[in-house]
This record gives C-alpha cells, sequence and structure tokens, in this order.
C-alpha cells in the first residue's frame, strides 16, 4: 500500500504542476480549476488514498463500480461525479449518491433524474454533455451528448426541473481533433447557456492528455484519469 500511496503522490504532483502551467500559460488562477480523479476500473483502496492526498473530486462512468465505491467510501466527505452514459435504469442508484451528473443529454434523463432526485430529497448538479462531433441539424444524444444546437432547450428543462439544479456543460474532445478547437466550440455553447442562466458557469473539458487547451478554453473542471491512476485495467462486471 505504501509503494501504491507514492506512485499516486508522485502522479498528482505531476498533473498539478501540469494544471499550474496551464493556468499561467491561460493567465487564470488554479483555484477556478476544479481537479475531479477519473477512478473507473481501480479499487476504493484507492479513492481512499487520494482523499488522503488532498483530492476531494471522484468521477465514475459505470454506475455498478461508482455505487460500490461510494458507499464503501461513504465517510470520506468526496463529492461524486457520474461522468459516463447514463441509461434510465441506473438513475434511481445514481441519483442517490452523485453530487453531479455532467452526462445530462435528452429530455428523458432530465424527467428521470428529477423524479429520483425527488424521491431520494436530494438536490443533484447537471451539466448538459454536448456532442462536438455532432453537425448541424445532426441529432447528437446517441453518441453521447445533445447536438449543440440543441443544448439550449435542454438547459432550460434541466433549470425548471424539480430535484435538479443546472451548473453548465461537458464535453469530451472528438478524436483526430485539435482539443483546442473542440473546446473553444463547447465554450461558445456554454456561453450561450449563461446568457439565459448566469449560474450555469461550470465547463467540465479536459481530460489527461488536453489539460493545456482545455485551461486555455475557459475549462473550470478537469476529469484526470490515467495520469494520476495509471493505463486502465480491463473492467469485469
Amino acid at each position: 500500500m505504501g509503494d501504491r500511496r507514492e506512485e499516486l503522490a508522485a502522479a498528482l504532483d505531476e498533473v498539478e504542476r501540469r494544471i499550474d502551467d496551464a493556468c499561467r500559460a491561460a493567465g487564470r488562477s488554479r483555484s477556478e480549476i476544479t481537479l475531479i480523479a477519473v477512478t473507473k476500473t481501480y479499487p476504493a483502496s484507492d479513492v481512499r488514498l487520494l482523499a488522503e492526498l488532498g483530492v476531494s473530486h471522484v468521477g465514475e462512468n459505470r454506475d455498478q463500480e461508482a455505487a460500490v465505491k461510494a458507499a464503501e467510501c461513504g465517510d470520506l466527505g468526496l463529492t461524486w461525479h457520474f461522468i459516463g452514459q447514463l441509461q434510465t435504469n441506473k438513475v434511481r442508484s445514481v441519483a442517490s449518491y452523485a453530487h453531479m451528473v455532467h452526462s445530462v443529454d435528452r429530455p428523458r434523463l432530465v424527467d428521470a433524474l428529477s423524479r429520483e432526485a425527488v424521491r431520494a430529497g436530494r438536490e443533484v448538479d447537471c451539466l448538459i454533455q454536448v456532442d462536438l462531433d455532432a453537425a448541424p441539424g445532426e441529432g447528437g444524444a446517441g453518441r453521447g451528448g445533445a447536438a449543440p444546437q440543441e443544448v439550449p432547450a435542454l438547459a432550460g428543462l434541466v433549470a425548471k426541473a424539480e430535484g435538479l439544479r443546472l451548473r453548465g456543460v461537458m464535453a469530451v474532445a472528438p478524436l483526430g481533433e485539435d482539443p483546442a478547437a473542440a473546446f473553444a466550440r463547447l465554450r461558445a455553447v456554454a456561453e450561450r447557456v449563461r446568457e439565459e442562466h448566469p449560474a450555469a458557469d461550470v465547463i467540465s473539458a479536459g481530460m489527461s492528455g488536453d489539460i493545456p487547451q482545455a485551461v486555455a478554453n475557459g475549462a473550470t473542471h478537469l476529469r484526470v484519469g490515467t495520469a494520476l491512476l495509471g493505463r486502465r485495467k480491463p473492467f469485469v462486471r
């Protein structure tokens, strides 16, 4: 366990250095950035070690993993982020532990999240996932995100939904494209949302490979997995 703690500490130091460098280059303060440790396929023991090292935000993208880890680490006071595509049959479970859902991409999911948040007596923060691959006029929900032109209406639904709080937008940079260009488009979508909903000031963008581009384009939340925990292990159900 001591060796693993040292590995994670060294990785965290390096990620923090990269974030500091990106903030300096962008003329931003490190305090504007929330680091989310994405721990999918890694055990709850790693979550505990990261918490000891000062990490307070944890991200997961599979409910069957996240629910167990959130329960096992319930004494740590962590903020749990659900970042994967969310099926409606998993919403009741996710609404019981997630503080922020990054992957709201369709009206049916808004309805389900609202219903289950109310049932659980909780208020769940929500981000609209934007499909940066989607061409104009093309729906994006099937590929994990709403097409940019669908986002304002979806944001309006979340803002009105009981038990939910609209916090902003999220996206993944498309494969094979310059992340800076993709995140610039996301920033433009985020600005449109903030015109109608000023409190929706979160931009969840940037992973292990594109931290500088995300920070330069206004990211407030970085979802970092590989750079912190190492290469993914196969997921076993």
